[in-house]
């Protein structure tokens, strides 16, 4: 359960149960990479402006033990909600990848894909996505699907988080 922050302005309300601090794990996987699980933590905050900050590091976890192996994806970003129930989410990647996703608001969830890619020249070959994160029990779920280095779209992460502040 978490409160709402009263002094969220109006269209954000629709995505306040992202705000908080989520940590949990996941998987990940494609046909060009071994398939690991993954530790990640999210943090989504707003100040008071028509936007939320997302912040999300992740790391390898050790199959046997669950111990930290190394660093895996950080994204930082904004989501940007709009009429109609619609909403952006714009990420930055340190490996030379800029999105920006496009999707619909729904109670307690949000399916997204990409409207433009843009790709650093050393930047591997990524093509496009789709995101979905819903609020199941209390926990932050969301599932990635991306086309890239020659593959169509396909399954590529999914993690659950629980959140701790």
């Amino acid at each position: 359960m978490f409160n709402l922050d009263q002094d969220i302005p109006e269209p954000l309300r629709p995505l306040a149960w992202l705000i908080g601090r989520w940590e949990g794990a996941g998987v990940v996987g494609y046909p060009t990479i071994e398939s690991a699980h993954f530790g990640q933590e999210v943090e989504v905050t707003h100040d008071g402006r028509g936007f939320l900050k997302w912040e999300s590091r992740a790391w390898i976890l050790d199959s046997e033990n669950g111990a930290k192996v190394r660093p895996a994806a950080v994204e930082s970003g904004f989501w940007r909600p709009l009429e109609n129930g619609e909403v952006e989410l714009l990420l930055a990647h340190p490996t030379g990848i800029l999105e920006l996703y496009y999707g619909r608001i729904e109670p307690a969830k949000v399916q997204l894909k990409t409207d433009g890619v843009l790709r650093a020249p050393g930047a591997k070959e990524y093509n496009a996505a789709t995101r979905m994160y819903g609020l199941v029990e209390s926990q932050l779920m969301w599932v990635m699907d991306m086309a890239a280095v020659g593959q169509e779209l396909q399954s590529h992460v999914s993690a659950t988080l629980k959140r701790v502040e």
